[in-house]
C-alpha cells in the first residue's frame, strides 16, 4: 500500500470524455486516482502512464459498474493501494435514442442496468466506504428538464439517478460525506457527437445563451468545485448547462 496524505478519487467510466477530463483535473488538485474502465484496459492504461508521468499516484480498476462484485473488487483494489477513498465521481452512463413508442425494450434494459443499477451500485459502495470529509458526485442529465424527443428512456433513467443521489445524501447524516450529482447540458464528448449531424450541432450550440456546447473541461470543473471545496453544496443536482434550462 502505498503511503499518502492526499486525497483518493475513484472516477467510474474514467476512460469516456467526461471521465478524462475529470482526472485530469483532480490531478490538478493533487488527488490519487483510481481510472476505472468497464471495456477498455488499453485506454485505461494510457490514462493511467499520462497520469504517472504527471507524477500523480494512479492504478486502473475494472468491472461493470451494475455488478456489486466487480465493483467491491475495484473498491477493495483502491483502499489497497491508497489507504482509503476520499471521492467517487460515477460518469460511467450509457445513451440509446429511440422516440419512446418504438424503442427496443433491451435498449432500455441496458441503460436501467449501467445507469440506474450501476449508480445504485457505486452508490451503495461509497456510501459504505468514503472517509469524513468524502463526497460521491454522481452523473444525472440536464435531458430530464429539456424534454428532447427521443432522449425519454435516457431521461428517465437520469431521474432515477436524481432521485437516490438526493435520499442517499440524507441517509448519510452524520458521515460528513456530501452527495451530490451533476447534470451536463449538451457536451461535445463523443457519447454526445455520436448520430448528429453539423446542423444539429450547430443548433444545440445555440441553444444556450452562451451560445456554445460545453466541453468535458466545464464538467470537470464543477467536479472539482464539488470534490473539494464546496462542503456546504449536499443533497443538490447541479445543473452545468451554460444557462440551456
Amino acid at each position: 500500500m502505498e503511503n499518502t496524505n492526499t486525497r483518493v478519487a475513484l472516477v467510474t467510466g474514467g476512460t469516456g470524455g467526461i471521465g478524462l477530463a475529470v482526472l485530469e483535473r483532480l490531478a490538478k488538485d493533487g488527488y490519487a486516482l483510481a481510472v476505472h474502465y468497464a471495456g477498455n484496459k488499453a485506454k485505461a492504461d494510457k490514462a493511467v502512464e499520462s497520469l504517472k508521468a504527471q507524477g500523480v499516484p494512479a492504478i486502473a480498476v475494472a468491472g461493470d459498474v451494475a455488478d456489486e462484485n466487480a465493483m467491491a473488487a475495484a473498491f477493495d483494489a483502491t483502499e489497497a493501494e491508497f489507504g482509503g477513498i476520499d471521492v467517487v465521481v460515477n460518469t460511467a452512463g450509457i445513451m440509446l435514442l429511440s422516440p419512446i413508442a418504438t424503442l427496443n425494450l433491451d435498449d432500455l434494459d441496458r441503460m436501467h442496468r449501467t445507469n440506474i443499477r450501476g449508480t445504485f451500485v457505486v452508490s451503495q459502495q461509497a456510501a459504505r466506504r468514503l472517509r469524513r470529509g468524502g463526497a460521491l458526485i454522481n452523473f444525472s442529465s440536464s435531458l430530464t428538464r429539456l424534454q428532447f424527443p427521443t432522449y425519454g428512456a435516457y431521461a428517465a433513467s437520469k431521474g432515477a439517478v436524481d432521485a437516490m443521489t438526493l435520499v442517499l445524501a440524507r441517509e448519510l447524516r452524520g458521515k460528513d460525506i456530501t452527495v451530490n450529482a451533476v447534470a451536463p447540458g449538451p457536451t461535445a464528448t463523443p457519447l454526445f457527437l455520436e448520430g448528429k449531424d453539423q446542423t444539429a450541432l450547430d443548433n444545440l450550440s445555440k441553444a444556450a445563451p452562451l451560445e456554445r456546447l460545453g466541453t468535458p473541461e466545464d464538467i470537470a470543473e464543477t467536479v472539482a468545485f464539488l470534490a473539494g471545496p464546496a462542503r456546504w453544496i449536499n443533497g443538490q443536482i447541479l445543473f452545468a448547462n451554460g444557462g440551456i434550462a
